[in-house]
C-alpha cells in the first residue's frame, strides 16, 4: 500500500514511516477487511461516512506535518486512521467526532492497539478544544464553508491548518497559515471529496 502511494504522491521520509506503521485493516468495517483494506480507495462506513483512501490520509498528513510538532487538533475523528496516523508524528493528538458511535468505535481501535497519546472528545468539532489550545496545526477531515474564529483562536501563532474547502461547488485542499493573530489566504493544494462538516452532535 506504502510503496503504491509513493507513486501517486512521493511523501517525506517521517510521514511515510508513520503511514506504514499503521495497519489500516484495524479501521475498516470487518467485511471489507480482508480483500480491501490496503486498496487506495475510500469505504463506507455507518451513519453515511467514509473512512478516507489511504491516499487521502497520506496527502492531508503530508500538507500538515512533514515535521510533526507538540500538538494537532483534528476535526472530525471518524474511524480513527487519520488520527492515529499522526500519533506518529505529534506528542498529542486531539481529535473531536461528532457521532457518537463512530467515536465510540475509533476509541475501541486506540485501546485495542495501545495508543496512549490520541485524546478524543465526543462535540461539534467547530467549537474546537479550547482546554488544550493552542494547537501547533489543526487538521479538518471534512469538507468545510469556513473556519470558524474559534477553530483560528486555538492555532498556535505560525501555526498551519489544513481543511478541505467548498469553492465554487467544488472541494479543494487548502493549507492555511496563521500570522499576528489572523489566518492568510491560503494556499490551494489540489480537488478533494470529503463528507461535509455538520452542525451539533448525533447520538
Amino acid at each position: 500500500m506504502c510503496d503504491e502511494i509513493q507513486k501517486s504522491f512521493p511523501l517525506s521520509p517521517k510521514v511515510i514511516n508513520a503511514l506504514c506503521a499503521v495497519d489500516r485493516e484495524k479501521f475498516v468495517p470487518a467485511g471489507f477487511a480482508q480483500h480491501l483494506a490496503y486498496d487506495i480507495k475510500a469505504l463506507p462506513m455507518v451513519e453515511s461516512q467514509y473512512i478516507s483512501s489511504p491516499l487521502t490520509v497520506a496527502q492531508m498528513t503530508e500538507y500538515l506535518a512533514p515535521n510533526g510538532g507538540d500538538s494537532v487538533l483534528e476535526i472530525g475523528c471518524g474511524s480513527g486512521y487519520q488520527a492515529m496516523v499522526l500519533s506518529h508524528l505529534f506528542r498529542r493528538v486531539f481529535s473531536i467526532e461528532r457521532i457518537e458511535k463512530l467515536l465510540s468505535q475509533a476509541r475501541e481501535r486506540f485501546q485495542l492497539l495501545q495508543s496512549h497519546n490520541i485524546f478524543t472528545k465526543f462535540d461539534d468539532g467547530q467549537k474546537g478544544w479550547a482546554e488544550y489550545a493552542p494547537f501547533d496545526a489543526i487538521l479538518f477531515s471534512a469538507c468545510a464553508k469556513t473556519i470558524p474564529q474559534a477553530i483560528i483562536n486555538q492555532l498556535q501563532d505560525g501555526g498551519v491548518i489544513v481543511a478541505p474547502m467548498l469553492e465554487s461547488n467544488k472541494q479543494i485542499v487548502k493549507r492555511f497559515r496563521k500570522h499576528n493573530g489572523m489566518l492568510d489566504e491560503g494556499e490551494s493544494l489540489g480537488e478533494c471529496l470529503f463528507v461535509d462538516v455538520q452542525d451539533g452532535v448525533t447520538r
